[in-house]
Formats: C-alpha cells, sequence, structure tokens
C-alpha cells in the first residue's frame, strides 16, 4: 500500500528529478561538444550563410541512430531533448503527485499544462 504523499514528498521528487535531467543532459550535450571539438576544430567556419540541423537529426529515432553511431552533433541534439524534456517530466511527476494526494482541482489543472506542453512539442503548430 502506498502512503499518503505531502506537499513536502511531491516536492523533494520534483526537485530530484529537475537535478537530475539537468544534469544528465549537461553531461550528455557537454560529452557531444568535446566530441564534436575532437573532429572539427580545424574546420573552417562560413559565416555568411546559416546551415540548419540535417533533416536525420529532426526526430527522436534519427537522432537516436546517430547516438549509437557516435555521432557527435546527434549526441548534442540528444542533450537538448533531455534539456526539453526535463520540464515535462516534472510536470508529468507533478500530476502523479496531485493523484496520489487527491487533489482533483490541481490535477486538472496540471492536466491541462501536461496537454499544452505535449502538443506544442508534438504537435504540427
Amino acid at each position: 500500500m502506498i502512503r499518503d504523499w505531502t506537499d513536502v514528498d511531491v516536492a523533494r521528487v520534483v526537485s530530484a528529478v529537475l537535478r537530475g535531467g539537468l544534469l544528465l543532459a549537461a553531461i550528455v550535450a557537454a560529452s557531444g561538444g568535446l566530441l564534436y571539438l575532437l573532429h572539427h576544430a580545424r574546420d573552417p567556419v562560413a559565416y555568411q550563410a546559416f546551415n540548419g540541423e540535417p533533416q536525420t537529426l529532426r526526430s527522436i529515432g534519427g537522432i537516436l541512430t546517430g547516438v549509437g553511431r557516435g555521432e557527435a552533433q546527434a549526441i548534442i541534439q540528444l542533450g537538448l531533448v533531455l534539456l526539453i524534456g526535463t520540464p515535462v517530466a516534472r510536470v508529468a511527476l507533478s500530476l502523479l503527485g496531485f493523484y496520489l494526494e487527491r487533489d482533483r482541482r490541481y490535477m486538472a489543472i496540471t492536466t491541462l499544462v501536461l496537454a499544452i506542453l505535449l502538443f506544442s512539442l508534438l504537435g504540427r503548430v
């Protein structure tokens, strides 16, 4: 049986997720950046034209495929995805906390916020 959760319990879990997510994202992005510098530190830079990310790095599947191959840009991109996903995980955990606290009002508000976040990340706006 799960004991009743308090606001302090929820705050501790959410805080740990935020710290852990930020730390993990920073480590992943920094390791990808170091790997990129090892291979491309001497490449000439063309500031005249902006080149966005390759199409392969614009989806989670493409990023994970690139990470599996050890591609530095994909590792950096994964770090950014983790960074963006951390606050979304915080909202999802808050929803779970409000469920365990049986607080229906905040469950409704948090569900709406989570839906807006997910729609903005996954939808075609």
